[in-house]
């Protein structure tokens, strides 16, 4: 008989874990502990269910079959989440054991998934306390009859949000807003079999989110490839955590520095994919320019990027990630890269290349602790462009946007409207523009989006404009104007001299 646990109260015991913790451990360091433990429980849980299946099938023989034959994941012997449970005194040690074990056990699969958080520090994880945390999630049996792959990983994503809500400006780190991914997803409609990346994939909700667009539309998924790379190594254990128990077993997952070191690499090339969505972390100015200057994979094809701005050298790698007849990339940046004067001559090279296929302006506060702005910038080969060479459609969704309880959020009115705007290619009077790379090269390579979206109310176009917008703006057609007085100079000087 079915024990399924209803999605609300799935939330409420998953959360229930966290708040045991509260005055031992910071918010910002609760998925260090809740995650991993989750992803035992549910291990443990599959185990167990596997075994009672092989048992009703082929009774004792099923003894004779290998663990790899009938399990998901091989639990040893004395570390089951059952073991730990019934240890009496050094509980943190028990788990980090039967953690190690684990991913020892499975090989490659699960190398690094369980994190390495500090178990065995009992001054802040008591074996009290954590006896309490292992007595609360065996309350309920993680099971996939009991909780289906895609009711836990509803769930797993609730708690992401959860932390993300608690942990403030570290969010940001693993957690993209789901209804911008959920856009970006419905732009570039991924299809069965292709392969999916994201160069910096935080908690791998980009890449779970093409999946279910897929079973959204009743597509096979399971001949999807998922490919992730995330520089922090939590972050990323997170990510193999999440696609696990979203039931996806196709993936790779690497933890490391996307510029520095690019996981994926065939006959000394980088790797490329059918489809990449990414969220890069903004702005950043840590990061080796100097060895981006020369990079062997000519990541560079546009331009060096400005030290403090290294926007523009993960756009380029993604766009050397994309193949050659189907790549198409949606990526979340800030607005600033549209028209900052530091990167105004690779933002040319950008549209000079006609790879750029659409800007769509997002408006504010989608994003944790940060009222800025963002865009999506979007991307394909010249095949995958066709009849839309030469062209760049501007979206300005500033307006796209309801806020409730502190969020703000798209809804699926909004989503629609943008995506239509986009696949439709069309223009609509305030809110869409088709502008030629010529326009573009008038307005000196600026991709700010109200040069060319334009409203009939004037007050309404400056406020659309951001005061940064405005300085770099005039800043341009001062430059411009100056170059213009010198040329003139010099012609006045020629004819003089005649």
């Amino acid at each position: 008989m079915s024990n399924n646990i209803p999605l609300e109260e799935l939330e409420s015991y998953l959360w229930g874990s966290a708040q045991l913790l509260r005055t031992n451990i910071d918010a910002g360091a609760y998925k260090q502990y809740i995650f991993p433990l989750l992803f035992f429980k549910r291990i443990c849980d599959v185990y167990d269910e596997e075994t009672q299946k092989a048992f009703e099938k082929y009774g004792d023989d099923y003894k004779e079959f290998s663990d790899d034959e009938l399990h998901t994941f091989i639990v040893p012997t004395g570390y089951h989440w059952n073991d730990v449970r019934e240890t009496a005194s050094n509980v943190g040690l028990a788990i980090v054991t039967a953690f190690r074990k684990i991913e020892k056990a499975n090989g490659n699969k699960l190398t690094g998934v369980f994190g390495d958080a500090a178990w065995t520090n009992k001054n802040r994880l008591p074996d009290r306390l954590l006896k309490d945390i292992l007595e609360h999630f065996s309350t309920k049996t993680l099971s996939i009859e009991n909780c289906p792959e895609d009711e836990l990983g509803q769930g797993y994503e609730y708690l992401i949000k959860k932390f993300a809500d608690d942990s403030g400006h570290t969010a940001q780190e693993f957690y993209t807003n789901r209804t911008v991914v959920h856009l970006m997803t419905e732009l570039l409609q991924p299809k069965s079999g292709e392969s999916i990346y994201d160069p910096t994939c935080g908690s791998a909700g980009m890449l779970i989110s093409c999946i279910a667009y897929l079973k959204n539309k009743g597509a096979e998924w399971r001949n999807v490839s998922a490919y992730g790379q995330e520089i922090n190594s939590l972050t990323s254990a997170i990510g193999k955590m999440n696609l696990f128990l979203h039931g996806i077993k196709d993936f790779n997952i690497v933890n490391d520095d996307t510029l520095k070191n690019p996981a994926f690499i065939e006959f000394g090339q980088l790797k490329q994919f059918d489809i990449v969505l990414a969220n890069p972390p903004y702005s950043i100015s840590q990061w080796d320019r100097t060895a981006f200057e020369h990079d062997k994979y000519g990541r560079n094809f546009l331009g060096v990027p400005p030290q403090g701005r290294a926007d523009y050298a993960f756009i380029q790698h993604i766009l050397k990630s994309l193949k050659k007849d189907t790549g198409r990339c949606a990526i979340l940046l800030p607005h600033g890269v549209l028209f900052r004067n530091e990167e105004e001559k690779v933002r040319a090279e950008l549209v000079k290349s006609d790879l750029l296929e659409c800007i769509i302006g997002l408006g504010p506060n989608l994003f944790y602790n940060a009222p800025m702005e963002a865009c999506i910038m979007i991307c394909r080969t010249p095949t995958q462009k066709a009849k839309r060479r030469g062209q760049v459609l501007f979206i300005n969704a500033v307006n796209e946007i309801t806020r409730k309880n502190a969020q703000s959020y798209l809804e699926d009115k909004h989503i629609d409207k943008i995506a239509s705007a986009y696949k439709e290619y069309k223009e609509i009077e305030g809110f869409s523009k088709i502008a030629t790379i010529d326009d573009i090269a008038r307005n000196n390579y600026s991709l700010s989006i109200p040069l060319y979206v334009r409203t009939n109310d004037i007050e309404t176009q400056k406020e659309d404009i951001s005061l940064e917008e405005q300085f770099n703006q005039w800043d341009s057609s001062s430059t411009r104007m100056r170059k213009n007085y010198e040329l003139l100079n010099d012609l006045i000087a020629k004819e003089a001299k005649k």
